[in-house]
């Protein structure tokens, strides 16, 4: 039977930013973890719209690239300076759900208000698992 590493707990602080129109997500998101040199840091909270989507589906190595109107329904995972883990999921005007893993390529709509939060006393990094196949989340206490 496989047991699960002692769970890390750690104080928060968090950040409200708001994204303009016209700006791509994934890059702001990563100068943001960098300018506020966040290490272990998640999407509290999203809501807005994107002009343009870009998702990789489960199970698929490409890029899916969609362009419309899509308000966003979900945004979250996790962020470090070195990268981020994050899943979209969006709908078209006619309510239709689409969702992945949110890859470069999201563009603001009208706005992007985020709420992040980060952990104090932990750090992110991505090592690979065996298990996965993946670089997966290692989680450490910042020394």
């Amino acid at each position: 039977m496989m047991t699960l590493p002692y769970p890390y707990s750690s104080s928060a602080r968090f950040y409200a930013l708001r994204l303009l129109p016209g700006q791509e997500v994934f890059s702001q998101l990563h100068a943001f973890a960098q300018q506020q040199q966040l290490h272990a840091a998640w999407i509290a909270g999203c809501t807005g719209s994107l002009t343009d989507v870009a998702l990789r589906y489960a199970g698929q190595e490409g890029t899916t690239l969609l362009n419309g109107t899509f308000e966003v329904i979900s945004l979250n995972g996790t962020l470090e300076q070195s990268g981020e883990h994050l899943h979209l999921c969006v709908s078209d005007p006619h309510g239709t759900m689409l969702g992945g893993h949110m890859m470069p390529g999201c563009t603001v709509r009208t706005t992007l208000e985020l709420v992040i939060g980060s952990l104090e006393e932990l750090a992110f990094s991505r090592q690979p698992c065996a298990l996965s196949g993946y670089d997966e989340l290692h989680i450490s206490p910042v020394k």
